[in-house]
């Protein structure tokens, strides 16, 4: 078992290195109190001077001292979750037990979001340190090297979610999420299905989505098949979106005969797209999906999923930031396992 003695849980700034607003003026060529005006969002500054310094504060990593002077005579007990986007729920039910969990424990749950622009992580979890979070909650494994760094900087503790980091470098809780569609593309496999296709949120940024392709492509090359790339389709995570980026699916001469859809959301706009197109599921079409929600497990017929610890992520990460910041040992790495929830959406091929 992986555990920290407390790691990040002395509240102060740490001195190494760290780089002060004269620095920040010295590299933008301006005065510091130009880097004054810019920092607290003063209008008296031209655009293109006012860029100048924010680049300049970046590149060093420079937080405002006030932050610094509060937070060595006390803690805020506020946490910082920086997710993907509010639009996908199972964030928000993630987000929602680790709020519960530090409401336990008397801390509070400052939420942000970045749209999958890591740089845009990156900035927030700056602005979130200058005003006084402890500790943050990010999701997935993908990030800006220049967080850790600031993060490590200013003595902030955090852990990853919704992936555990395979080479043990970060604190995560989450799960193999190429598990995940490994599991659901073999029972496809074991059915019979041979031309399987993929439904998935775009690439960048987005480590889950990655995996999640992997692990149907891993399940395919244990049967000495590949996954034909015309039988993929990328979408935002929405019900609309994912309607429409099925139909062109079905459109397909040679179409797919079962879909790997990486998450509920997919599955059931996919599920819609064969409704109106007159395909039956799971007669003519297999369909599975990801996180066992109730969106698929209510739907006629009710949807084939991968069960994950939704809730729980939020729990453990919450348990493990409080321990560190009080001075606890605490469980570093959590890696839950996943499970395939057989129902209705999936049969053999026709």
């Amino acid at each position: 078992m992986n555990r920290v003695e407390g790691s990040g849980g002395v509240p102060g700034m740490p001195q190494k290195g760290r780089s002060g607003a004269k620095d920040v003026a010295r590299l933008a060529g301006v005065s510091t109190a130009t880097v004054s005006r810019v920092l607290n969002n003063s209008q008296a500054v031209d655009p293109a001077t006012r860029q100048k310094v924010l680049e300049a504060a970046t590149k060093l990593r420079y937080v405002p001292h006030g932050a610094a002077r509060s937070l060595r005579s006390h803690r805020s007990k506020m946490v910082g979750a920086i997710v993907p986007s509010f639009d996908y729920a199972l964030y928000a039910r993630t987000t929602s037990a680790l709020q519960q969990r530090l409401d336990e424990r008397g801390y509070a749950l400052v939420l942000a979001e970045h749209h999958y622009d890591l740089a845009a992580e990156t900035r927030i979890a700056s602005q979130l340190i200058e005003h006084g979070v402890d500790a943050f909650v990010l999701v997935g494994l993908d990030h800006e090297q220049a967080l850790f760094s600031l993060l490590e900087d200013y003595g902030r503790p955090y852990v990853l979610t919704w992936g555990v980091d395979p080479l043990r470098r970060h604190p995560s809780v989450g799960f193999d999420n190429g598990t995940a569609t490994l599991q659901a593309a073999r029972h496809l496999i074991a059915l019979g299905h041979r031309r399987i296709g993929l439904l998935s949120a775009p690439l960048p940024g987005n480590d889950r989505a990655r995996a999640r392709g992997e692990g149907l492509r891993a399940a395919l090359a244990e049967h000495g098949l590949a996954l034909d790339e015309r039988h993929v389709a990328y979408a935002p995570i929405s019900l609309a979106a994912a309607e429409a980026a099925m139909a062109k699916l079905l459109a397909l001469p040679d179409r797919p005969t079962a879909i790997v859809a990486t998450n509920d959301v997919f599955a059931v706009g996919a599920m819609l797209a064969c409704r109106s197109a007159g395909v039956r599921v799971p007669q003519d079409m297999s369909i599975t999906g990801v996180d066992n929600t109730d969106l698929g497990a209510t739907q006629t017929p009710g949807l084939t999923s991968v069960a994950t610890p939704i809730t729980e992520i939020g729990r453990a990460a919450a348990d493990q930031l409080v321990a560190r910041l009080e001075g606890l040992p605490c469980e570093t790495f959590r890696d839950y396992p996943v499970e395939l929830v057989r129902r209705g959406s999936t049969a053999a091929p026709p």
